[in-house]
């Protein structure tokens, strides 16, 4: 690792952004998300975006960021849930080539395969031969997909210890967030060491010329946020698609019909706001 992030973390945080600072920003990176999307769909190309880090790294967040302006037939978002009982006989990449973007689509992991080298391993799911095969297997995996023509980013948020308490406690107490904790998250919780010594092996391992590691430090949400994204469009070599201007046709009277509503016969939600 080591490129490009500050020498010295220890610095001054700056202030408290502004939510309309932040929003304006944000519309901005959103609209070069709308350009970056045509011209995907214009070349073909195949785009894949891992996101990685601790719970509460804001992975979720970033996502709705990236995801809420497009079109989700082009930015697919990939979730898996736990390996059910036939995965886990298949080989292990399997079920994530299977969700792998064909030309046209960017495909973003919500987690990905690096579940091996954190989770799998700290909380014991998975042997240390299968742990260790893994990370000697993973770059030439890796290699084998930009070789192939796709774009691959790696993004890891890396969430400070008393940031990520100060978010557990939020889950815990919150009705809206509530949903975001599980009882692996929990469990997890308490091995922030193990986590982070399993972070630095899997940088070690995985982080090469062709399919580097990218870090953004992410206590400051917002911050964060614009960070990445901007990052992102930053290594692809997109170009705005000049379109024909749009005119909307005349509309035809040709078959006129009274089309209002017949309020009487129908079940009308009933406006309470």
């Amino acid at each position: 690792m080591g490129r490009d992030h500050p020498k010295d973390r220890d610095h001054a945080k700056p202030a408290k952004m502004k939510t309309s600072d932040y929003e304006e920003k944000l519309e901005k990176l959103q609209v070069e998300l709308c350009y970056l999307q045509e011209w995907v769909r214009a070349t073909g190309a195949r785009i894949i975006v891992v996101l990685e880090g601790r719970d509460t790294a804001g992975k979720g967040g970033l996502i709705k960021a990236i995801a809420e302006r497009v079109s989700p037939r082009t930015f697919r978002v990939v979730a898996l849930s736990a390996p059910d009982e036939r995965q886990k006989s298949q080989l292990y990449m399997q079920r994530y080539i299977g969700h792998f973007p064909a030309a046209g689509e960017i495909v973003i992991f919500d987690r990905s395969w690096y579940n091996r080298a954190g989770v799998e391993h700290v909380m014991g799911f998975c042997s240390k031969k299968e742990y260790q095969s893994f990370l000697e297997a993973c770059p030439k995996f890796e290699q084998w997909l930009v070789d192939s023509g796709i774009t691959l980013i790696k993004i890891w948020l890396e969430v400070g210890k008393e940031e990520q308490e100060k978010r557990f406690m939020a889950r815990i107490t919150d009705p809206l967030r509530q949903w975001k904790l599980s009882p692996m998250d929990v469990l997890s919780y308490s091995r922030w060491y193990d986590y982070g010594r399993a972070r630095d092996r899997m940088f070690a391992a995985t982080d090469s010329e062709k399919s580097p590691w990218y870090v953004v430090f992410s206590d400051d949400k917002k911050r964060a946020r614009l960070n990445a994204i901007s990052h992102i469009l930053s290594l692809i070599p997109y170009k705005k698609i000049k379109h024909a201007a749009v005119k909307l046709p005349k509309r035809s009277d040709e078959h006129k019909y009274d089309d209002r509503l017949k309020v009487e016969t129908l079940n009308l939600v009933p406006e309470r706001y």
